[in-house]
């Protein structure tokens, strides 16, 4: 009897209001995108905290019906699944996680494409590079805005639709203005001569680069509409096989006509429209019909809104998830108004709305000033600087010499690791779970063997598993995502060169944890204010000490003299910020010093309030 081929798991969230099963957007999200690939990959799974039988019956008309689709409860899930938020995968070893939208919905754009490899139109949904929302939400103003600002705005709004407010919602505004921008892609020049030709024969004249013209007809995008839509019926070259003339060929490429957004990266439909497309359609629904005048201030908007519903698929797609499109009338581009304009850039720019103030002199003058202050940075003693692993004895695929790496980086990662897994050794407890946060390709997660790895890049993640599967070793789960989507419980946080304010994120969520941590600092000159951190991160630093102390790093050779004592400082105020809630920290140095530049190491217990100096 041939046996049934196992597919990866997917979870869906769902909740109860009023008595009745609901899909966050972020569910809608997922299985429109499934419905749009075609994807038969998954076994997909709706979960919430009811014990009813018939969720999934309840809401069929939201759920395609090429998918078979079954309910879980909550306390049912796998544990590697339960410590993380939904929508996420689990593969069909059980030891591989995929979880926060973005990740999830990448995946299934690549089994779907692993399936059937001439889906061209599922390929482009990665955009140009392939790096559509590739890039974590924490350092991605514009991953943040579509995978988390407008979905929670949305689902805000949809709380109190009948209470609209006369302020639209900041992220709605935002991607209201981001349309409103030209638009810049691969070798746009041969389109933008183009829409030259099409503005002489209409009489139009050529606008200065980076302006629009909101008096022009509504049509005047239809080239650059034409031209995405060619692509997507894999036709690109339709309509555009005669040469222009000569006197357009020798217009100056400045001289050009901007392009104009068609979809919301540019001319080309791609997975964030996927995002945005429940989104906006739930908001605009909501809108006609509890205060329809606010349509006149999203004139973009609208104008997207009914662009995505000419792309192919798109319909089919969204009458098998229950979704109605609407055809609002679309209004005339209003002029941009000053307070929109502002609102948005606040959102997409907030990591540069605290800009640090100049200081006078170098980084020797500062640190004197701080030591005058009290504020001085002091390294513990290690407590065991000769402690090494018994590398000699260990599996070749233990070793990083078995990667990629030269004999002297090799034998620097070794010493790395030495000090790391010492501390890591001497703060666990047996059956206590450990988590490799940035865990790259698992150097420390795998020579600690009982642990989780957390990792956002999925090539790195893939290769930590296979090196586990070739030693195989059973203990060790590992999780692709952001590490705000993982929650599960845990007893030691462990970051080897967690890159800027990674080590900030490893540091709060190991605090929030009440778990002990090991964590090694890296890129001190990446470190800058953003949407969840500020600096400095303690109220011992003086104000803007630490990013000044950051940027000089980032500008200098480690070798300088000063620059020991700038990484001690900073590291001194992120020891302090713990030790504000109740942890014992402790910054120290590797050893040997020369196995990194970035040799710094903060050790964190918790439980002990910080002593004070006298």
């Amino acid at each position: 009897m041939k046996s049934q081929e196992k597919h990866p798991i997917l979870y869906l969230e769902v909740y109860q209001e009023n008595g009745e099963h609901r899909l966050p957007l972020h569910t809608s999200v997922v299985l429109f995108l499934l419905s749009y690939t075609e994807s038969k990959s998954f076994e997909v799974f709706l979960v919430s905290s009811s014990t009813q039988s018939d969720t999934c019956e309840s809401l069929k008309n939201h759920l395609p019906k090429f998918l078979e689709v079954s309910h879980v409860e909550l306390e049912c899930l796998p544990p590697l699944v339960r410590g993380c938020r939904l929508p996420c995968v689990l593969d069909e070893t059980g030891r591989l996680c995929r979880a926060g939208l973005a990740v999830v919905l990448r995946h299934i754009i690549n089994r779907t494409l692993e399936a059937d490899p001439s889906r061209n139109d599922v390929l482009a949904l990665l955009g140009f590079k392939k790096t559509c929302l590739k890039a974590c939400a924490e350092v991605s103003k514009w991953t943040r805005l579509c995978e988390l600002g407008i979905p929670l705005s949305v689902e805000e709004h949809l709380r109190n639709a009948t209470n609209v407010e006369t302020q639209l919602p900041l992220p709605i505004l935002t991607l209201e203005q981001r349309l409103s921008e030209p638009v810049k892609v691969h070798n746009d020049d041969k389109i933008r001569r183009q829409k030259l030709k099409q503005q002489k024969q209409n009489g139009a004249t050529t606008l200065p680069v980076g302006t629009m013209d909101n008096n022009l007809p509504q049509s005047n995008d239809r080239l650059e509409l034409d031209a995405a839509l060619a692509k997507l019926s894999m036709d690109a070259d339709s309509g555009s096989a005669t040469r222009e003339s000569s006197e357009i060929r020798k217009v100056k490429t400045t001289a050009l006509p901007p392009l104009e957004h068609v979809f919301a990266e540019g001319l080309y439909f791609t997975l964030t429209d996927v995002v945005l497309l429940p989104c906006i359609h739930q908001y605009l629904s909501s809108v006609q019909t509890h205060a329809e005048q606010v349509l006149d201030h999203l004139p973009r908007l609208l104008r997207w809104y009914s662009r995505v519903q000419e792309v192919p698929g798109v319909q089919r797609a969204a009458k098998a998830c229950g979704i109605t499109l609407l055809t609002p009338q679309t209004p005339p581009p209003r002029p941009s108004e000053p307070t929109a304009q502002h609102s948005s850039s606040s959102l997409l720019e907030c990591e540069e709305t605290c800009q640090q103030l100049p200081f006078v002199g170098g980084p020797r003058p500062t640190l004197t000033k701080l030591k005058e202050s009290g504020i001085e940075a002091v390294f513990f003693p290690h407590p065991c600087p000769s402690w090494t692993l018994p590398w000699e004895h260990l599996p070749e695929a233990i070793n990083p010499t078995e990667g990629k790496m030269s004999d002297v980086r090799a034998q620097r990662k070794r010493q790395q690791l030495n000090n790391l897994v010492a501390m890591v050794t001497d703060l666990a407890r047996p059956g206590n779970t450990i988590v490799d946060f940035c865990s790259g390709t698992g150097h420390v997660g795998i020579v600690l063997a009982h642990v989780i790895l957390i990792e956002n890049k999925e090539e790195s993640l893939i290769r930590a598993q296979s090196r586990a599967a070739e030693l195989g070793l059973q203990n060790i789960g590992f999780i692709q995502a952001n590490l705000d989507y993982f929650t599960g419980p845990f007893d030691v946080g462990v970051g080897l060169h967690a890159c800027g304010v990674a080590t900030d994120m490893v540091m709060e969520h190991c605090v929030h944890a009440r778990a002990a941590f090991v964590i090694s600092p890296c890129c001190y000159g990446f470190i800058q204010n953003a949407n969840k951190f500020s600096f400095p991160r303690s109220s011992g630093i003086a104000v803007f000490a630490v990013l000044f102390l950051s940027t000089f790093l980032a500008d200098t050779s480690f070798c300088h003299s000063s620059g020991k004592q700038c990484m001690g400082l900073v590291d001194l105020d992120r020891s302090w910020a713990a030790e504000d809630h109740g942890y014992s920290v402790r910054v120290m140095t590797m050893e040997p010093e020369s196995c990194s530049p970035k040799n710094n190491m903060l050790v964190g217990r918790p439980g002990q309030e910080r002593e004070q100096s006298s």
